[in-house]
């Protein structure tokens, strides 16, 4: 019927026209036949969508009570199962369409904002200075434990770094080394870990940081840089004595590195070999003594490297000596040690030796490369 309406309105149209009727029916219903389906399908589909003025309102009460119930059971339930979670995601689709379109009044958008979101909002109160100072004295015994622990699981798995004195470490080399003079067994038992008392391993501790970090990675950086050969670095590492002498400059090939240079230092390799851990001597060809000639930058090296890699085992001669002239006997191990201990404190003698080996280390770290 709206079509036909239509139509006749074209048809009137068509009479003023100087065209004839059929034409311009053709043609114009055409064009007002497609534009009226759209129109009329927009104009139809508000009147089949839209309801009545109650029945609008009761979806919106609707879909705030369900907002209601959903807010309700995401602030009582901390977890779900994931056919709840799916269910819930499908009401909220559900949900979706009218709360797009439907305003929210103040009472009920912050009655379920208030609901869903106090978990995750953290109210700001007036005494908050105050309320800040209480947070931290609270964390600090848990930071302290943190700290703690952390302290400890990094002394149990890498036992050999400490955080104590360098000069610390040395005193205690220097005590277990008497202890040792005295007792030939101790430092075989630290190292086989028979002796756990904690001075025991407070002292295996120091002789791990004095061979790992002080000693180790400088002879390494020492080596590296060098053009050495194996045989000649295993003879300085086996004779714990060496004499450095110059004589007269010959052009042949050194004995270090294998290279033609001017050589004028003999290098005097004596001593007996020693175990590097229990730092006992054998006496198998105990007046073996070997001769090399090198070039000054060869000499030089052997020199900063050798003092460094036989410092230790030097360093417990001189104790071994200093327990040998004690002339005091029939006393316990432990009043000795502590006896001589104060002694060589007192008169700066191990702090003389300390300086040595801090003078030592620097030679390396400064040594400079060879051209």
């Amino acid at each position: 019927g709206k079509r036909r309406r239509l139509n006749t309105s074209v048809l009137c149209d068509s009479d003023e026209s100087e065209d004839s009727d059929i034409l311009v029916r053709k043609v114009f219903a055409k064009r007002h036949c497609i534009m009226d389906e759209d129109e009329s399908s927009e104009e139809q589909q508000p009147d089949k969508t839209c309801p009545t003025e109650n029945v609008s309102t009761n979806r919106k009460q609707k879909a705030f009570a369900k907002l209601k119930e959903l807010a309700r059971q995401r602030t009582t339930r901390r977890s779900c199962s994931s056919e709840n979670c799916e269910d819930s995601n499908g009401e909220a689709e559900i949900e979706e369409e009218p709360l797009c379109h439907l305003p929210l009044t103040p009472t009920e958008g912050s009655e379920s904002d208030s609901d869903s979101m106090k978990d995750f909002i953290v109210e700001e109160e007036e005494d908050g200075d105050d309320n800040t100072e209480h947070v931290k004295s609270e964390n600090q015994p848990q930071q302290k434990e943190l700290n703690t622990s952390n302290s400890e699981l990094l002394a149990y798995y890498v036992p050999y770094l400490s955080r104590c004195d360098h000069y610390v470490h040395f005193k205690r080399i220097v005590k277990a080394f008497l202890i040792n003079a005295i007792d030939d067994t101790f430092l075989s038992s630290l190292y086989d870990g028979t002796r756990q008392k904690k001075y025991a391993q407070d002292m295996l501790l120091s002789l791990h940081y004095l061979d790992d970090r002080f000693i180790q990675p400088r002879l390494e950086n020492l080596i590296s840089r060098s053009r050495w050969k194996d045989r000649y670095k295993e003879r300085v590492d086996c004779y714990p004595d060496v004499r450095i002498i110059l004589k007269n400059p010959k052009n042949i090939s050194c004995q270090a590195c294998e290279l033609n240079r001017y050589c004028k230092f003999n290098v005097l390799l004596s001593g007996k070999l020693y175990n590097s851990r229990t730092l006992e001597a054998d006496d198998f060809m105990s007046d073996d003594k070997q001769v090399l000639k090198v070039g000054v930058v060869c000499a030089n090296r052997t020199r900063v490297y050798h003092n460094l890699k036989h410092f230790k085992y030097k360093l417990y001669v001189d104790c071994s000596s200093i327990t040998d002239l004690d002339g005091v006997e029939d006393e316990p191990v432990k009043d000795t040690v502590e006896r001589l201990f104060s002694q060589l404190e007192d008169s700066g003698w191990i702090q003389k030796r300390y300086n040595d080996l801090e003078d030592y280390m620097n030679d390396a770290d400064s040594f400079q490369e060879e051209k």
